[in-house]
């Protein structure tokens, strides 16, 4: 399948409909039942499938996640090896893939390189939680000049500070629902109407919010406010209890999360 990248084809999965974005990280429990799982995620209705290049420094991460992180590492998952398994996806499914990464690992396998490696396999945005604001410009143009959105993460913060960071957005933007680390939480208590009003003032980039949600009367009411709906830690949870069992159990509940959006 050829390389579906693009600027335009990650804001796609946003216009006729509300989009799921599922995560996991690669690795957990194998490469091999990674790509397995993001395969049937796929099929099961996931319009967007972030994938966590496992790092032993994760700081946005809860303890879900991290030890996400620690199996994937455990299991000799590398960059390179997660490159590979892109490939052999891509040429099965032209479902936008975006990598959740920190400024260490890029910087370790060198910007250039990875970003022309992200645009050979068929890698379609980028997501750095540790990027610093000032050095968004530079690792634009690198991953813009190689076809990649670098995807805008926003939190419950100041106007001001939330419109600067949404007026050049693109791919879409990622609204955290609540300060912290991500993990699933009973309740979302941040009026994320308001972000999302604040955020559209300024920008016609899609927003879709994750950190928390795991249950389908979430998805629905965040679907309600925004354009979309991120899930980590809860499929994250099911890999770490099921392991190479839980293609099955991902596919239900992919499908069921994506039936509650409205």
């Amino acid at each position: 399948m050829s390389n579906p990248n693009n600027v335009n084809q990650i804001s796609r999965i946003f216009a006729d409909q509300k989009a799921f974005i599922a995560f996991l990280t690669a690795g957990d429990p194998s490469l091999q039942k990674t790509e397995e799982f993001i395969l049937a995620m796929a099929a099961a209705g996931a319009d967007l499938i972030e994938i966590g290049i496992p790092f032993s420094d994760p700081i946005a991460e809860g303890p879900v996640i991290e030890a996400a992180n620690e199996r994937a590492l455990r299991a000799a998952t590398t960059t390179d090896k997660i490159f590979a398994m892109v490939g052999r996806i891509r040429e099965k499914t032209a479902i936008p893939l975006v990598f959740l990464t920190y400024m260490n690992p890029i910087f370790v396998y060198g910007g250039e390189r990875f970003f022309a490696t992200c645009e050979e396999v068929g890698i379609n945005g980028v997501i750095i939680p540790d990027l610093p604001y000032e050095e968004k410009g530079e690792i634009r143009e690198l991953a813009g000049g190689h076809g990649l959105d670098v995807i805008t993460l926003i939190a419950p913060t100041s106007q001001d500070r939330i419109q600067m960071l949404a007026r050049d957005a693109t791919g879409f933007i990622y609204l955290v629902s609540s300060m912290g680390v991500t993990g699933v939480r009973s309740e979302i208590k941040t009026d994320l109407a308001a972000i999302v009003d604040d955020i559209r003032q300024v920008s016609k980039t899609p927003v879709a919010v994750g950190f928390g949600i795991a249950t389908p009367e979430q998805a629905t009411a965040i679907s309600k406010l925004a354009d979309g709906v991120i899930v980590g830690s809860a499929i994250v949870r099911i890999i770490a209890e099921h392991g190479a069992a839980a293609t099955p159990i991902l596919s239900d509940y992919v499908r069921t999360m994506k039936a509650a959006l409205v």
